[in-house]
Order: C-alpha cells, then structure tokens, then sequence
C-alpha cells in the first residue's frame, strides 16, 4: 500500500500516534510563520543546511516573521516537489552508525521564475522582508574571465534590460533576478536589505555585491538605484559546510519507513553541519547564532581553513583514490597509505599556512575533516570530487603551494597532489581510466587545453601543466625545485 503524502494535513494525522525516536517534526509552527527571507536557488544545500539554520533560529527566539520564500532557478521542479506538501520536507541526517529524520517547515511558499517572477519581484521590494540569501552555484553567477558580471551574456542583457524598465517579464538569471528585486524595492519602500551569499566563492559577499553594483552601473537608468543601494544594501561574506549528497530512492525509502509518509521533497545531510556569517546587516536578521552559526567580524581565516584543510584534501583523495581504483571518498581515506599521505599533506603543507579562527584547533579540525570522509553514508564517488580540477585546484592546491615556496619550502605532498591531478588527467584523457569496473572520462571546462598539456613524458606533462597560468600561478610553475618533485612523483604514477 502507497503511504500518504506529506502535507500538513498528513503531518497533523500523523502525530497522533507516536513517532520513533529519530523522528522529529517541525521545530516551529509552519502555519503560524510569515514570509521575512527570500532565498534564491532552492536546491537540496540550501534546504539542509540554512533553512535548518533559519527553523532553530526562529525557534530559539519565538519569532515568527522568518519563514522562507524558496525561489527555484532552472526548472519548476522543486516547486513541484513541494508545494503539494506545503513546503514540508524531511533531512535525513546519515551517520555512519545512525540515521534520524527531521522535518522542517520554514519554507513557506516556493516560487518558479518563469511563471512566477512577479511574486519574487514583490516579496524582493516587500518591508517585511529583511534578508535574501542565495545558493545558485559558481556558474549561475554569469561571471566573465575577469570575474566580473559578463554583460555580453543575453541573458544577463534581458535581465537589465527588464529592471530598467521595471517590467514583469520571466527572469533569466539570480542575479539579473535580486537587481530587479532591488529596483522595484528602491522604488517602493527602499527599507534596508542585506543579501547574503552562500556559495562556495572566495570572499562570496564582496563578489556578488561587485557583480549587483556592475548591473546598476550598466544602464543609466539604474543609476539612482546604485546609490540607494550603496547604502541600504549589505552584502555580508559567509562560509558553508556540510556535505549533502544526492537523494536516493534508498534515501525516500528509509526515510517512508520512519516517517510513515512519503516525501518528494526529501534531502540528505551528513552529521556535521557549519555556517560562519560576517556580522555586517542592513537590519533584521534571525538569530543564526542561537542556532549553532558563528558570528564574526571575518569570515577569512574560517574560508581559508576550509578550502584547504577541507576541499583541498578531498580533492587529493578524489584523485589518487580513482588511479587506485576506489570507487567512493570513503573506500579512498580508508587505504591506509592514502590516509597517511592526507595527513601529512595537511600537517607539512596546508598547516603551515594558516592562521587558526578564534576557538578553533586545526589538528582537531583536520581529524574532523577525515572522520567525514569515512562515512560511506555521504556517498561521495572519487570522480565526482575530481570533476573541474583546473577550477578547483588554484584554491584548493596550488594557493597552498605558493605560500610554502614563499616561505623557502617546497611542499612535498603537494607536489604528490599535482602529480596525481596531471596522471588522473592522462589515464582520463586517453581512455585508460577505469574506477569500479567503468573507464572514466575527463570532465573539465578545460578538457581539451589538459588533454593537450599532458601528452609526452613525465617531463613534458608536468611543464606542459605547470605553464597554465590559468590554472598555475607563476611562482609555483617556475620554481625547478617543485617542478623537480611534481616529476618525481608522476614517475612512480606511471611506474
């Protein structure tokens, strides 16, 4: 027998019996919320990790003005996940020993662009709403080369076109999106907004705030919204964490037989979970803090902890876990030479370069971080870490690098890394790679320049990669004694 659907009715129906011990409902009453945060880009991060933050917020408080105005990006489909359920769905948290459920409620109505840009618009300009956070992904920020707005993009085009004429016409692009939603409230209200950016970008608040004044500057007749804006509108900088994998209908089916309800809208989260949110507001905000977030004053050294410590060592791991053939991040951190060589690559290399955050132990931090790659629960495959290397590797890796080979060392396991990243590109690249019975294609944005870098011998490989200087700064690809170790280490790769 099909199990009803989740819905607030269901909800209701269901709590008159008893629930089992890792099931909890809403913390906060979902009907007694008001619309005070609109977020843009309502995919499964957002829903396990800030809009938890948000519910705990609200409850911790007893304030109700904070329920969530979830905007979808792409497709209607989380819209359609969800609103036969009233915006309720479950976090399956995955331990590697438990699992508990918990249903959250503070998103109180999902909106679609392209049929729906004028309820966004509307809730953007509205005085109650005081915050507007996104989650849209590195590429929904339509940057060009030099990082900034790409205003050559037509759909960046049609979207200021549009906020210059105030219009209602279906938005094309987040950003494109939050200006219009700043003309129209600059217009009206002109209360006040702070936009907070939870992407993974570097320095995310001062990025997007760049990219929002470029829109206003771009058209004359936006001009004096910019200057409202410089001073009603915050752009605070923010570090996420936690590690949401992807649902799977193993995931509905845990999660049906301990709710008894079946939910589309289901996400899933390890344990771990962390926000650190510079303390810079226009005005209202939720409690974040009385829901486990950090407060400060930089968010810096938090980012640069993570990217490091955090993203970099999963990127070594995705790359020499697939040459040995592991499958998952967590089959990879339990070959013990690969936990060995990822804990020296963070205690020789990575520690040496970072200042810690107030309260924070980086030696702790490190083990946190392989405990959490060993929970097979994330399932987190090798190959889907090791997409984007030549993104991802200048932060991760090669910034690390730079900084040791200015302070006089030359970092050995790094060297290991870039090694492994050049012979995961050529085993790829050539057809060879085969990870859990399936050969594995290169998949970069850079696909065919790596392709091309890496061909010939070790030698030709490694100065072939280290003279990108869109991936490798100079100070690294021309330093011979990093060099030197880079072609070491792919020769025991090819070896």
């Amino acid at each position: 027998m099909t199990p009803p659907r989740l819905s607030l009715a269901t909800w209701h129906e269901r709590q008159r019996s008893p629930l089992p011990e890792h099931v909890r409902g809403p913390a906060v009453d979902p009907a007694a919320l008001t619309v005070g945060q609109v977020h843009l880009g309502l995919g499964a991060f957002h829903r396990a990790h800030q809009s938890v933050y948000t519910e705990d917020a609200a409850a911790a408080t007893g304030e109700t003005g904070w329920g969530v105005l979830g905007v979808t990006q792409r497709s209607a489909r989380v819209a359609e996940q969800l609103d036969p359920q009233d915006g309720l769905y479950g976090v399956l948290t995955a331990g590697a020993d438990a699992t508990s459920l918990r249903l959250v409620g503070s998103l109180r109505q999902v909106a679609f662009p392209g049929r729906q840009t004028p309820v966004v618009l509307d809730a953007l300009a509205a005085p109650t709403t005081h915050v507007v956070t996104l989650t849209v992904t590195e590429k929904g920020y339509r940057r060009g080369p030099d990082g900034g707005l790409d205003l050559t993009d037509p759909d960046v085009q049609a979207d200021l076109a549009a906020a210059a004429a105030d219009s209602d016409e279906p938005a094309r692009t987040p950003v494109g999106l939050l200006v219009r939603g700043l003309v129209r409230r600059a217009k009206g209200a002109g209360t006040p907004l702070t936009v907070v950016c939870c992407d993974n970008l570097v320095d995310n608040g001062r990025v997007l705030a760049r990219l929002v004044a470029q829109a206003l500057d771009a058209s004359p007749a936006l001009a004096p919204v910019g200057a409202w804006a410089q001073d009603a509108v915050r752009f605070p900088c923010t570090m996420v964490d936690r590690i949401v994998p992807a649902t799977t209908d193993a995931h509905r089916a845990r999660a049906t037989d301990l709710l008894g309800l079946h939910d589309e809208g289901l996400v899933v989260g390890e344990p771990f979970t962390q926000w650190v949110v510079e303390d810079r507001f226009a005005g209202p905000r939720p409690a974040w803090e009385r829901a486990g977030a950090t407060l400060t004053h930089d968010v810096a050294p938090y980012e640069r902890a993570k990217l490091r410590v955090l993203n970099g060592t999963h990127s070594a791991l995705a790359y020499l876990g697939a040459l040995r053939g592991h499958a998952t991040i967590a089959q990879a951190v339990a070959d013990p030479d690969l936990a060995e060589l990822a804990r020296r690559y963070v205690d020789d290399d990575v520690l040496p370069t970072l200042v810690a955050p107030d309260g924070t132990d980086l030696a702790a931090y490190r083990d946190d971080v392989l405990t959490r790659f060993a929970n097979p629960a994330t399932g987190h495959t090798t190959v889907q870490v090791a997409m984007d290397g030549s993104q991802k590797l200048p932060l991760r890796l090669l910034s690390t690098a730079a900084d040791r080979l200015a302070a006089g060392a030359v970092p050995h396991v790094a060297a290991v890394v870039l090694a492994g990243w050049v012979a995961y590109v050529r085993a790829a690249s050539a057809g060879e790679l085969v990870v859990a019975g399936r050969t594995v294609p290169l998949d970069d944005p850079a696909a065919a320049v790596l392709a091309e870098a890496t061909r010939g011998t070790p030698e030709q490989a490694v100065d072939g990669v280290l003279a990108l200087r869109d991936v490798v700064p100079a100070a690294v690809g021309e330093h011979p004694g990093f060099r030197a170790e880079v072609v070491s280490a792919l020769h025991e790769h090819t070896s």
